[in-house]
């Protein structure tokens, strides 16, 4: 089977499961490969016998894009995009602004119990859309929260993609202001030749400056990433 058979065959896997516990009905065409998929990987577990060092990366992406695939396509069908963007950005910045709410979801001491509650009174809060407050409760459900950023960010690449547009992730030492944001969005506009969205963040360690990244682009103006360089030039000097 070609790779590109197999990409398939490996979405419309994930794609079957999650609208499975979404309660929405499964295309005909996707059940063919729902059993296959499933006998994959207890094959693979069978065999390994144990989680590698480099595999707990990989599951959690794994996860992450499972639901990722299914929420994008029900929002498409439902017509919510545009909710669904509010939502996740919300959710970003809840997630950036709140070390409770990183501890909630990655702590292991924290029960299955009070994670859906906790969760469930965040996501009616905040007013997000049903299949966001049904994938939380979901995740909470299944101990998965944890992928909660790594969801956020194939969302927000999954929408931009959509809308014909890039993500900049922006790192600054203190918050942007709206027209420093609509201004650096116009500047890097014009640089990447598409529409460019700011996800922006704060990092006070940085000394001065701001680091953005632009898919694999990365452009890094801190005075912390400067004094660096420097402080690798007297080492070779010395």
């Amino acid at each position: 089977m070609c790779a590109n058979n197999l990409n398939h065959v490996a979405r419309c896997a994930h794609l079957c499961y999650t609208r499975l516990e979404f309660d929405r009905p499964v295309p005909d065409w996707s059940m063919q490969f729902l059993e296959p998929a499933r006998t994959t990987v207890r094959h693979r577990g069978q065999k390994s016998g144990r989680v590698t060092v480099s595999e707990p990366a990989s599951i959690s992406t794994g996860i992450a894009q499972r639901y990722a695939t299914a929420i994008f396509e029900l929002s498409l069908e439902d017509k919510s995009l545009g909710e669904l963007e509010s939502g996740i950005d919300d959710l970003s910045d809840a997630l950036n602004g709140s070390a409770d709410l990183r501890d909630l979801i990655t702590s292991p001491l924290v029960s299955r119990d009070a994670q859906g509650r906790s969760i469930a009174k965040i996501a009616e809060k905040m007013e997000l859309i049903p299949v966001l407050q049904k994938t939380l409760a979901l995740m909470a459900e299944k101990r998965r929260l944890f992928v909660l950023p790594q969801l956020i960010e194939q969302l927000h690449t999954k929408i931009a993609d959509h809308k014909g547009e890039v993500t900049a992730e922006v790192v600054t030492v203190k918050p942007l202001t709206k027209t420093q944001i609509e201004k650096l969005s116009k500047s890097l506009a014009a640089r990447v030749g598409k529409s460019v969205k700011i996800n922006a963040t704060v990092d006070d360690t940085l000394v001065g400056g701001l680091v953005v990244k632009v898919g694999s682009k990365m452009i890094d103006t801190s005075i912390r990433s400067k004094l660096a360089s420097l402080q690798n030039e007297m080492k070779e000097v010395g």
